[in-house]
């Protein structure tokens, strides 16, 4: 087992090393992550690992007891690239709004076709949380890019998929995410998933996904509708119209998961999540697109 710090001071260290003295047939090997980025993290833990097959396991999440065996059975299996399961999505406090957020999580108004977060038939998927590699297929596509600060593990299976490997879904292979706690936090997190996508992007465009793109669809049509209101009387009907339609579907979908959990709290908590989510992802696409484009206009004047 390999643990990649990033300089902790939370008393990370001293439970690993309780639990490798409480464990000494398991070899924990510590390695030290100056860089504090996950990328960078994924790097140096595998550099040091010598297996043939390489588990990653982050923070966030605790596999289920069978996960390892899982994950080698479904390699076995497929000769997959790569393979991952279902992020059973719980939530990291006791308040409505933190039960809202892992419900929103899971449900296809916040995770669309994405398996891995709403289950389904073991299959060939885009992409797998966390994920069990073959050390070939490691070497064969090189180490993880560290410019991508988020999004990492979505590029990754791109260059896995373009150098003709599989990425395999398997609902068999389970572990618990713990969402994020409040809509401060969860619109951070997915203000960083829009950004870099918008980023990674640039290098790989035909890999957009319908559930990807309708985000940025629907802040880009609401901005630019809003923009032409004064100039534009249909334009203000035209957007009346967007958002009655989009608040009405995520009320209508909230009322329907709160009777179906019997819990009331769900009814405005899961609207407001997705809500932010969508809005957070959306807004920070394009604010992703804009840096990037402003970035190389002026390396380019450098130039």
């Amino acid at each position: 087992m390999i643990l990649a710090d990033g300089g902790s001071t939370d008393g990370t260290l001293t439970v690993v090393r309780a639990f490798a003295d409480q464990h000494p047939s398991l070899s924990v090997r510590i390695v030290e992550n100056p860089a504090r980025v996950i990328p960078a993290a994924l790097n140096r833990a595998i550099a040091a690992a010598n297996g043939e097959v390489i588990v990653r396991l982050d923070a966030h999440s605790i596999p289920q007891p069978d996960y390892v065996a899982q994950c080698l059975r479904v390699l076995r299996e497929t000769e997959a690239a790569n393979a991952g399961g279902v992020w059973e999505i719980h939530p990291s406090a006791g308040t409505w709004i933190a039960r809202s957020i892992a419900a929103a999580a899971s449900h296809r108004l916040g995770a669309g076709d994405a398996r891995y977060r709403t289950s389904g038939a073991a299959g060939e998927v885009d992409t797998v949380p966390l994920g069990a590699y073959p050390r070939i297929w490691l070497d064969r596509v090189g180490p993880y890019d560290e410019s991508l600060l988020t999004n990492e593990d979505y590029e990754y299976n791109v260059r896995l998929r373009q150098a003709g490997g599989r990425i395999w879904f398997d609902p068999s292979i389970r572990s618990i995410y713990f969402a994020r706690a409040t809509l401060g936090d969860l619109a951070r997190q997915y203000a960083r998933y829009g950004f870099w996508k918008a980023r990674m992007l640039r290098r790989y465009p035909g890999t957009l996904r319908l559930r990807q793109a309708l985000p940025p669809a629907f802040v880009l049509a609401a901005f630019g509708l809003a923009l032409a209101v004064p100039w534009v009387p249909l334009a203000r009907w035209l957007l009346g119209l967007q958002w009655a339609l989009y608040v009405g579907t995520l009320l209508t979908a909230g009322v329907a998961q709160a009777r179906l959990g019997h819990d009331a709290a769900l009814a405005v908590g899961m609207p407001l999540a997705w809500a932010v989510m969508h809005l957070a992802w959306g807004g920070a696409f394009w604010w992703g697109w804009l840096t990037l484009f402003g970035r190389g206009r002026s390396e380019s004047i450098g130039s």
